[in-house]
């Protein structure tokens, strides 16, 4: 049985160890932006106010008395090798994040994104964010009885700042300074041109300095670090499962952020290799939840005994976030996706309607934005005026019928032989230099044959990357799936050693600096991150500038919309599909509030039902 440990170390001893720190801590306090500082809040909004009042005393969508026991189960697809979860290395086992480490601030699930105080009581930050000071709350400890103290959030910064995943170190590199105020209060000096970034920083991780051992910290492990959260890692058996006790001392119980969550006494996550397999534990009682993401299964695989008998429960819930991206990637590092005419010819051959019919039973929507079913998504909608202000520097990137809202992906006629798709995607690739010769696609100038590799992890993917190479190979291209588990698709894809994946890019109702990451130039070529498909537009840059300095809803609207259209004008996907429900399936043993939150069902605030 593991337990959280550190090196033993005294707090001063890492000081030493951590020069970097040390001068973080020496940095002079700069001067306030005015000469009266904003008051301490309660939480802060991205942009606005937040919706709950000072003194609230519970989130909106818990039950607070929920009643506590008993143990969860999930099933997760894969598998993990370290439980370190803000390293480089290694993939991460799941629920570390929230349940054994917190945050200096949570989020409420009910707002696009607004955050309150858990190991920072307070924030203090004015209009322009040109700084942002937490307070930590004098009751906040770690698992092993250590007070959480200023010098403990400095020690994290500099620690993921340099050794951390490469998403903490580009995120920490752009505050100016960091120092303590005094042992309960940190202050860090930003730019003042990012409105996410005070809210970046509130929800980063507190570790122990005096139990954490910076030297190793880029290592994979299973051993846990300490945590501060409401549960300690109890058990690993490494790969296939991790479990997680609950801490009876556990500081922040009785917090408005955290009643009516963490009921079980237990949570334990159990691997599986493969979909099947997985399904059919559920099916067992051996996992007592899960979400379905398959609509053939959810259609079909649910007439067993159980779910006859009553057993076992099927919900479906509305979600109000956008559905995200979900696509075959375009690796456009590799010559033969250049060009992006020949990016928007290959997509042409994948014929959704039929792959929907014939492997979905028709239960899916097309995504056709990257900000799918909400308000940020610009399909559909001609540009406003402050969108197209904004692209205006940027002459061209944006095709017409994109800035009009004209454009959607073809979906095909559903025969998966579509004539008329057939010959656009034939005519765009000739266009581009590309011509069917001997029934193979070449390139006219080289005569070098379009060949690659789509990289999968999972059976579903296989399938669905077969009969997309069906249609590719009706213009001559050569495409062969390779099937790997999944802890080798993820250290390829942290490398972008592929030519295509398949990759779902989760949205929310806020994005922000995430957008960096996703697809702005400067990850392009930093390993660890998720622009997968290497894009370096600079109008995509601008866009993410725009929209993280918008200082209201509307004109933050704008710009995630300018976004969406440059992305979709780049064709560095072919759009696949979503839900537009979730779908839930438990074991009835299981309960829950009676209503989700905007972001859909949240499982941490479900309870064992109480036998009888």
């Amino acid at each position: 049985m593991l337990r959280p440990h550190g090196p033993n170390l005294s707090r001063r001893a890492v000081l030493r160890a951590a020069p970097t720190l040390a001068a973080a801590l020496a940095v002079p306090r700069l001067g306030r932006a005015a000469e009266t500082p904003p008051a301490d809040r309660h939480g802060v909004a991205m942009h606005g106010e937040p919706a709950l009042p000072p003194g609230f005393e519970h989130l909106p969508y818990v039950r607070p008395d929920a009643p506590k026991g008993g143990r969860l189960t999930y099933g997760w697809l894969g598998g993990f090798e370290t439980l370190n979860p803000y390293a480089y290395k290694g993939s991460q086992a799941q629920g570390l994040r929230g349940y054994v480490y917190e945050s200096l601030l949570a989020r409420n699930y009910d707002e696009p994104f607004s955050l309150y105080g858990l190991i920072a009581q307070t924030i203090e930050t004015p209009d322009d964010r040109s700084y942002v000071v937490f307070t930590i709350d004098p009751r906040a400890r770690f698992s092993d009885g250590e007070d959480i103290t200023a010098e403990d959030v400095l020690f994290t910064f500099e620690l993921l700042r340099e050794r951390g995943h490469p998403t903490f170190r580009s995120n920490y590199r752009r505050v100016k300074s960091a120092s303590a105020e005094n042992p309960r209060r940190v202050r860090f000096e930003l730019s003042g041109d990012d409105r996410e970034l005070p809210l970046i920083l509130g929800l980063m991780p507190v570790l122990p300095a005096h139990a954490t051992d910076a030297k190793a910290f880029e290592e994979t492990t299973f051993r846990p670090l300490t945590g501060s959260g409401p549960y300690v890692v109890s058990n690993v058996d490494p790969g296939r499962s991790v479990s997680f006790r609950r801490d009876t001392n556990y500081w922040g119980a009785d917090l408005p952020v955290n009643r009516g969550l963490n009921n079980f006494d237990e949570i334990r996550y159990d691997y599986y290799r493969d979909a099947n397999s997985m399904f059919e534990a559920f099916k067992k009682g051996l996992i007592d939840v899960r979400e379905e993401r398959d609509p053939l299964r959810w259609a079909t695989g649910y007439d067993f005994p159980a779910v006859r008998r009553g057993d076992v429960l099927k919900e479906d819930f509305d979600s109000g976030v956008p559905a995200g991206m979900n696509a075959f990637v375009f690796n456009c590092r590799k010559a033969a996706f250049a060009d992006k005419r020949v990016r928007e010819a290959l997509g042409l051959l994948f014929d959704y309607a039929w792959i929907d019919r014939n492997m979905f039973g028709g239960a899916t929507a097309r995504t056709r934005s990257y900000f799918e079913g909400s308000e940020l998504a610009s399909t559909g909608l001609p540009a406003d005026d402050r969108e197209r202000e904004l692209l205006k520097p940027f002459p061209g990137v944006v095709r017409a019928d994109i800035l009009e809202g004209e454009w959607a992906p073809s979906d095909g006629d559903g025969s998966g032989r579509d004539r008329d798709q057939l010959r656009d995607a034939l005519a765009r690739l000739e266009e581009a230099g590309w011509k069917v010769q001997r029934g193979e696609l070449r390139e006219t100038s080289s005569g070098e044959q379009m060949r690659f590799e789509i990289l999968v992890s999972n059976k579903e993917q296989e399938r669905l990357s077969l009969a997309f190479a069906r249609g590719l190979d009706r213009v001559g291209v050569r495409a062969t799936v390779r099937l790997v588990d999944s802890i080798q698709a993820f250290r390829r894809m942290q490398t972008y050693d592929f030519d295509m994946v398949i990759y779902n890019w989760y949205a929310s109702l806020s994005p922000g600096m995430e957008q960096r990451k996703f697809w702005g130039s400067s990850a392009a070529d930093t390993p660890g991150e998720r622009n997968y498909m290497g894009a370096k537009e600079p109008a995509i840059d601008a866009m993410i500038d725009a929209l993280i300095a918008a200082r209201d809803r509307e004109e933050f609207v704008s710009c995630v919309r300018a976004l969406d259209r440059v992305l979709l004008s780049g064709f560095y996907v072919v759009p696949l599909f979503h839900l537009e429900k979730t779908w839930i399936a438990r074991w009835k043993t299981l309960d829950r509030p009676e209503r989700a939150s905007l972001f859909g069902p949240m499982l941490e605030t479900w309870w064992r039902a109480p036998a009888g």
